[in-house]
């Protein structure tokens, strides 16, 4: 007798926006910042085993929509990404996402997720597991230069992850300032606003720089720089969009995910062809060196890479066993026959017609 049912495989488990703040909720946010960063570090130490390729985007006018797709041999990832800086004045968001896992020895996909929150956990633990290997040490105060939807995360991942204790904000827009501080009220932050870019950076050992604006832009300047930082570049992310002078990348040593993928959207855009970078991941297992001395200037020209999806999707499925923070979603034809697909749309006609 045919079922009438679909199969368990069939059922792909899907994590909505209002299940994913259950499940940080659930976690806290600042163990689950954490765990991410372990989680994402963990896959940097075996790098050479996933699929690479730059992301594939579609660039317009208004933004661009991306896809991110990657494999470890076992389990293949893909997120749906866009940016659109217009966007805010609409009251919309600059960022949203959603990603897919799925098992390679099948296809058969096995979570659904929604990535807009998720992708800026996983941006902030990647900052974090950067800062883990390159900031100064013993590093306290971080600037936070752009107060927009990624900020918070920053500065929680860095506290959860580096042990920062103060975070001094600034922001072209005041008002962005102003949510940013009354979001980390109670986070055992100290908190300072400032007014300017310059006065944010004093006594900053880390500096994270994260503005939304798709343009060539300098929101640091080679004199306001001094020896010994560690800069965190999370803004720049698609070709024509920067945020650091030249002359800053030039005194510093740069540490990227994807060479190939970074000359064409990071801070290194602005440099040569042949501008050396070193691979995150060859410091991450200990191939390379990253801080070597306390001047040095150690600058990570992040663009997000789809290797920190991966890592958050695989924590997520792993997080989500023994809890209701999901439902399942009949996504996958399931005939009782494989061969018989059309069959099962037929006999789909007949159960509607005899109801």
């Amino acid at each position: 007798m045919l079922s009438p049912l679909p199969s368990a495989k069939a059922m792909v488990p899907f994590v909505s926006v209002d299940n994913m703040m259950r499940l940080v909720h659930h976690l806290g946010i600042e163990t689950m910042l954490a765990e991410l960063t372990d989680a994402i570090e963990a896959d940097f130490r075996r790098w050479e085993s996933f699929d690479k390729t730059p992301r594939v985007a579609s660039h317009s006018r208004e933004g661009v929509i991306e896809l991110m797709p990657t494999s470890d041999g076992s389990v293949y990832s893909f997120k749906y990404v866009n940016g659109h800086p217009k966007n805010i004045a609409e009251g919309l968001q600059t960022v949203t996402a959603f990603g897919l896992l799925a098992e390679v020895a099948t296809g058969y996909p096995v979570l659904l997720t929604e990535m807009t929150i998720l992708t800026a956990l996983r941006t902030a633990a990647t900052s974090a597991m950067a800062a883990r290997h390159l900031a100064p040490k013993g590093a306290r105060t971080m600037a936070m230069i752009g107060n927009g939807a990624q900020a918070e995360f920053q500065a929680l991942a860095m506290k959860a992850v580096c042990g920062i204790d103060a975070v001094r904000l600034y922001d072209i827009d005041p008002r962005a300032t102003e949510k940013t501080a009354r979001n980390l009220a109670g986070s055992g932050l100290e908190i300072v606003s400032c007014r300017a870019a310059q006065e944010a950076i004093e006594g900053a050992e880390i500096i994270t720089t994260c503005t939304a604006d798709k343009q060539f832009a300098t929101i640091l300047t080679d004199n306001m720089v001094g020896a010994g930082v560690h800069i965190n570049a999370i803004g720049g992310d698609c070709p024509g969009k920067t945020e650091l002078h030249r002359d800053i990348l030039a005194r510093s040593d740069v540490f990227v995910e994807y060479p190939p993928q970074t000359r064409i959207e990071g801070e290194i855009q602005q440099m040569a062809p042949d501008f050396p970078v070193t691979e995150l991941w060859k410091v991450v297992t200990g191939e390379l060196p990253g801080r070597r001395d306390p001047r040095q200037i150690t600058l990570f020209d992040s663009v997000g890479f789809a290797i920190e999806d991966f890592s958050a999707l695989r924590y997520v499925r792993e997080r989500l066993s023994g809890t209701a923070f999901y439902q399942n979603l009949d996504m996958i034809a399931d005939p009782d026959d494989p061969r018989d697909l059309f069959g099962m749309l037929l006999r789909a006609k007949e159960a509607a017609s005899a109801e």
